[in-house]
């Protein structure tokens, strides 16, 4: 049997652990956890991204890490828009179309 290096670059070359939890944190927290997912994915992406350079080309998944933080962003500005236009109205300086309201005419 001979002897193989594993430690070489390009060879057992394997995606970080992190940026795989990135990217399904980015995508849970479009379905399942919005706000705690998309922080989650910003966290383990930046940690994967640094795991990645330090590796010195031994670990991959540097686009499942980018696309998770970018997916985590994305959730934080959806969620704030949705927290402006509900605070707005909540306190009446919007008007919520009547199909979002079924009953609305029973408070007249």
């Amino acid at each position: 049997m001979s002897y193989q290096d594993y430690n070489q670059p390009g060879y057992g070359q394997q995606s970080s652990s992190m940026a795989v939890i990135s990217l399904i944190a980015g995508i849970a927290s479009f379905f399942i956890i919005p706000l705690l997912g998309a922080i989650a994915a910003i966290i383990t992406g930046g940690m994967a991204k640094k795991e990645i350079r330090q590796s010195g080309g031994r670990i991959s998944g540097l686009g499942m890490a980018n696309w998770g933080v970018a997916l985590g962003w994305i959730n934080i500005g959806f969620s704030l828009i949705g927290l402006c236009i509900g605070a707005l109205a909540l306190t009446g300086m919007i008007g919520i179309p009547v199909c979002l309201m079924p009953f609305a005419n029973s408070f007249n």
